[in-house]
């Protein structure tokens, strides 16, 4: 399974808490200028890469001199703000050493959840992919309250991979990876090495979060099973390995593989096909729906004779041939109203018809399924 890994051309790297403060000794510049290099070498190779980086409350509690957690959501913001300023410092010189450009990208929990500003996101952060620079993603701490947070970035960056639609995760711990049981208790443990994402039988083995951090191999397993929903396999990998992201793509069998049940691009048809509720309708001429059956690509505009119903950018509509059969569906670039205005015109007249232009397609061929 792990000889696919070298394929990978876009993935998200997540390093946590513990790793970063050295169990809480304060921020780790070494181990992160180590990291760092590796991402660059990455990125030297043409992979596209997304860091998911923990470590905002725990630099604040090194800066501000604290030695135990706090628990109120207030004081924890606070330390988050504080931290936030020294851990992407350290990013930024630590890639401008490699000649490498970074963009600090906090998210919260609605910012996934609203459709629009998911595809705001979305576009943000393969735009910054396309410039070669490196986004480095996490919580926005300061603003997201209890009840919407995401809980840890185990499972920030799982949304992450869904978001961008990366091929693996790759969870930097100071854990081998899963054991069978827990090798504090027993020595001799096994260590799991390839198991399918999302199996529940994988939990009881898992163990709590430590001192300095929100997530556990609980969160990890989890987070594993949400990336798998659009097709991406997860490594939980101890991340003081030497040269362990490349290592983990070279398929070295480091740590634990979650792979998930389907390909990424099945994986993502299932979702769109029986997670999304239809918002409007396009018809389309004899040419499109021949074109979207037989060759797989993308629907443009100049395909679609009608347009029905209300819907927004990223919201679900149905595909209809000439008499009114549906031959797909699929996550429209564009809302109802800038498509009766551009329907049936060719893709190089967007932006003069509408001032603007957003994507190529009205549907991409990644968002669609024949139905």
């Amino acid at each position: 399974m792990r000889e696919t890994l070298a394929g990978t051309r876009r993935l998200v790297v997540k390093i946590g808490s513990s790793l970063l403060t050295n169990q809480g000794a304060g921020l780790d510049r070494a181990a992160l200028g180590d990291w760092v290099a590796q991402l660059a070498a990455l990125g030297d190779e043409n992979r596209e890469v997304v860091l998911v980086s923990s470590g905002a409350v725990a630099c604040g509690m090194q800066r501000l001199h604290i030695k135990q957690r706090p628990r109120a959501l207030f004081e924890l913001q606070a330390l988050a703000a504080v931290g936030q300023m020294g851990l992407i410092e350290a990013y930024e010189s630590a890639f401008a050493r490699h000649g490498r450009q970074a963009a600090q990208v906090l998210l919260t929990h609605d910012d996934l959840v609203d459709r629009r500003r998911y595809l705001n996101a979305r576009s943000a952060l393969r735009a910054l992919l396309s410039l070669s620079v490196v986004p480095i993603i996490n919580e926005n701490d300061t603003v997201a309250t209890e009840e919407i947070r995401f809980g840890d970035n185990d499972t920030l960056a799982a949304l992450v991979a869904n978001l961008i639609e990366a091929e693996l995760l790759i969870i930097l711990t100071d854990q081998a990876g899963l054991y069978e049981e827990d090798p504090r208790q027993n020595p001799k443990a096994r260590l799991v090495s390839e198991a399918p994402a999302g199996d529940p039988t994988f939990i009881a083995m898992a163990g709590d979060p430590g001192a300095w951090g929100r997530g556990g191999m609980r969160t990890k397993l989890t987070a594993a099973a949400k990336a798998a929903r659009s097709g991406a396999g997860t490594v939980i990998v101890a991340g003081r390995e030497p040269r362990v992201l490349s290592r983990v793509l070279a398929g070295e069998a480091l740590g634990t593989y979650l792979y998930p049940a389907a390909n990424r691009l099945v994986a993502r048809k299932r979702w769109l096909a029986a997670h999304l509720s239809v918002r409007g309708q396009l018809t389309l001429d004899e040419g499109a729906v021949r074109v979207l059956r037989d060759a797989g690509r993308s629907l443009l505009p100049v395909g679609v004779q009608a347009v029905s119903g209300q819907f927004a950018r990223g919201e679900m509509v149905a595909c209809l041939n000439r008499e009114g059969h549906e031959v797909a569906r699929g996550l429209v670039n564009y809302s109802d109203a800038e498509l009766r205005l551009i329907m049936g015109h060719p893709s190089e007249e967007i932006e003069r018809l509408l001032g603007y232009q957003d994507e190529p397609e009205v549907i991409h061929r990644d968002n669609l399924v024949m139905v």
